[in-house]
């Protein structure tokens, strides 16, 4: 599954900002320089294009703008748990793509490697790249360190609830969960139907959903400093929250348990995810439409859902840096993001695109769009977040499967975020 393989690649995340920035001592820093004479435009030109999508329907995608302007794209999937790897051969070598897809809980690695070209010097010629078009969750003050812009938002992606309306309405539930209490109290019900029932799932992998519960409690989990921290009254309600429902029995606990078949099969007929599970879901079980839906998530005092997805950047030593930009611009058509949208049920970034009557009229979409008013990054441009995320399941992993006292694991785990960062 896309997220299961994205939770690998934040438990490798830090390995690959300590071995590349040993390979870009010398000047290579993110962004450190730009250089406007490398933008000459020549038609052909072949871009090479590294993206963890379906690289043919990226390909039919681009298809296009070859035609458009005769810069060629060459595109190459790399799988979400090769990232690493490739990003630090690349770094060390130089040889890496002209434009690279970045998922947004890899930007710091990204960032920390030098990897992406400051685009900020270019941005005046650029007008569809600027930051009002886009969603106010990935502005580029959110996403960039300051004075620079290090990438450009792709396609954004949201967690709700996904829950099946049958199995609920069979259990006596005439609605999705809108608080804490009725998630608790529902996923109690849906766990008494028999053995092997379960209220939910809980990817034990998902390091978003504890960061989401605290946003949910009213807190965060950075200080005023920017650093981590789950010393907070609100993860410690947010912790208390994730065990209960393992306390309870309500979500399975094998490792292996997978998310799409467990709610076709009703097994767990809730739920947090992504856009992507609904194609999941009518790709391997079409009898079941209309007997599933969307819901926002359930509320504590906010219902603030995770902002996730990627952003696409140029490389650092693209020789063809115009013809990227060229390339970007492209993306950045609300045509061409309604059609990535459709090849891939991925949703857009751009403004222009999200209010079309094309993803409006759709009633799931339009609960993404409007969870995606509530949603927040995962702690931006924290250099250390891999690790860190890495011990924060690790410690509740260890509560809720292995019987670890909360109280102790939770001040271990502080213990080792403090420092973690001391050495950054």
């Amino acid at each position: 599954m896309k997220l299961a393989l994205r939770g690998v690649v934040l438990r490798a995340a830090a390995l690959a900002v300590a071995v590349a920035t040993v390979a870009i001592t010398a000047g290579l820093a993110a962004g450190s320089t730009s250089h406007p004479s490398r933008t000459s435009v020549s038609s052909g030109t072949t871009l090479t294009v590294w993206t963890m999508e379906d690289s043919k329907a990226f390909a039919s995608l681009v298809s296009n703008f070859t035609k458009q302007t005769g810069v060629k794209v060459n595109v190459e999937a790399i799988p979400w748990g090769n990232v690493n790897d490739k990003l630090t051969t690349a770094v060390a070598s130089g040889n890496g793509p002209d434009v690279v897809q970045v998922g947004l809980s890899l930007l710091p690695t990204f960032v920390g490697a030098g990897a992406l070209l400051n685009l900020k010097p270019y941005l005046q010629k650029h007008a569809a790249l600027g930051s009002a078009n886009y969603l106010d969750g990935v502005a580029a003050n959110k996403i960039n360190p300051a004075r620079k812009v290090l990438s450009i938002p792709w396609v954004s992606d949201v967690r709700v609830l996904f829950y099946r309306k049958d199995i609920l309405s069979q259990a006596g539930i005439s609605s999705p969960p809108k608080t804490w209490t009725q998630f608790y109290n529902d996923a109690t019900k849906l766990a008494s139907r028999g053995s092997g029932q379960y209220g939910l799932y809980i990817p034990q992998w998902d390091s978003a959903l504890p960061v989401e519960l605290a946003w949910q409690a009213g807190g965060t989990v950075q200080d005023r400093h920017g650093l981590v921290t789950f010393n907070t009254a609100a993860f410690k309600r947010a912790a208390d929250f994730y065990i209960s429902f393992y306390k309870s029995k309500l979500v399975p606990t094998a490792s292996d348990f997978d998310q799409t078949q467990g709610f076709i099969s009703g097994a767990a007929p809730m739920v947090i995810s992504g856009p992507y599970l609904a194609g999941a879901i009518n790709g391997a079980a079409p009898d079941l439409k209309g007997k599933w839906g969307v819901a926002l998530l359930p509320k504590d005092k906010t219902g603030t859902s995770l902002f996730a997805g990627s952003n696409m950047g140029v490389w650092y030593k693209s020789k063809h840096v115009n013809e990227s930009l060229r390339l970007l611009d492209y993306l950045s058509n609300p045509k061409e993001q309604l059609t990535w949208f459709k090849l891939t049920n991925e949703l857009p970034t751009l403004k222009a695109a999200m209010s079309t009557k094309a993803l409006t009229a759709d009633p799931m979409v339009s609960v993404y769009i409007k969870q995606l008013q509530d949603a927040q990054l995962l702690p931006p441009l924290v250099p250390a977040w891999g690790q860190i995320s890495s011990a924060m399941l690790d410690a509740l992993n260890s509560i809720v499967l292995k019987g670890a006292d909360e109280k102790t694991t939770l001040a271990q785990l502080n213990q080792k975020v403090a420092s973690l960062q001391r050495k950054q």
